[in-house]
């Protein structure tokens, strides 16, 4: 079966990484606050990134996999402020969302903002997998106390799916994630899914990666993608998507309504 990024990184040679445990990812390089750039590559040129880094970062492994999988339930208001923020570069952004690690039964409930110097502040809490398409009284006064919207009028509206890899430079306090098998649906069964690219996302605490100034290198630049925003414009096409209308259109095949 395709395990998603693995499936690529493995016939670039995945094994010449060293591994790396889930306590060091997290006590070197958790970067709950950083700055993101977001890459949309094909298998070729992932390939050549993943050759790049070989000696410089390692790669997370647990129980013997490399590759996991991932779901995440996205939630906005019946206004979709969250998205609607996002797509009019409005102040005060926010994102609210559960992860589910599908292959390790752990579920968070996150929440994210703005910082300062386009940082993105990330705030956790650990919650089950039977509320990830809810909210809890604990959820909501977490939620409550982080965004500007009253919690109790979020809902869920999209879920995304797909398989990731995790890149790590600890001593630079840089993490690269790369997440392929991308679906996106939202609560009435509407599906888009893109299998043609590599979402890579670096994760650093300021200026730019190895794998940054790789990819730049290989004349690759950031690109402005949001797993929710992209999936919701992408499911809807009546939503105004000029924020990431050139993504939409070039990589999944989108047209506004």
């Amino acid at each position: 079966m395709n395990r998603g990024p693995a499936a690529v990184a493995q016939r670039v040679g995945v094994g010449a990484f060293a591994p790396i445990t889930l306590a060091e990812v997290v006590e070197a390089a958790s970067l709950q606050t950083r700055v993101d750039r977001k890459y949309l590559i094909p298998p070729d040129a992932f390939a050549v990134l993943m050759q790049g880094l070989v000696g410089t970062c390692r790669v997370l492994e647990i129980d013997g996999l490399r590759d996991f999988r991932y779901e995440s339930v996205y939630f906005d208001t019946a206004g979709l402020d969250s998205y609607r923020r996002a797509a009019t570069g409005r102040r005060r952004k926010f994102k609210v969302r559960t992860r589910s690690y599908l292959d390790s039964g752990g579920t968070v409930l996150e929440v994210k903002t703005e910082g300062g110097r386009e940082e993105t502040v990330k705030d956790r809490l650990a919650t089950t997998a039977a509320q990830r398409d809810s909210l809890d009284p604990a959820g909501l006064a977490f939620v409550d106390a982080r965004i500007d919207v009253p919690a109790c009028g979020l809902r869920p509206v999209l879920t995304t799916t797909y398989h990731r890899a995790t890149l790590v430079d600890a001593d630079a306090g840089f993490r690269m994630t790369c997440d392929a098998g991308l679906r996106l649906s939202d609560r009435a069964g509407t599906v888009v899914e893109m299998t043609d690219h590599v979402l890579v996302e670096t994760k650093s605490l300021r200026g730019a990666g190895p794998a940054d100034r790789l990819l730049w290198r290989l004349g690759h630049r950031p690109v402005p993608i949001s797993k929710y925003c992209v999936g919701m414009a992408a499911v809807d096409p009546r939503l105004p998507a000029n924020r990431w209308n050139r993504t939409l259109r070039r990589y999944f095949g989108w047209r506004p309504a």
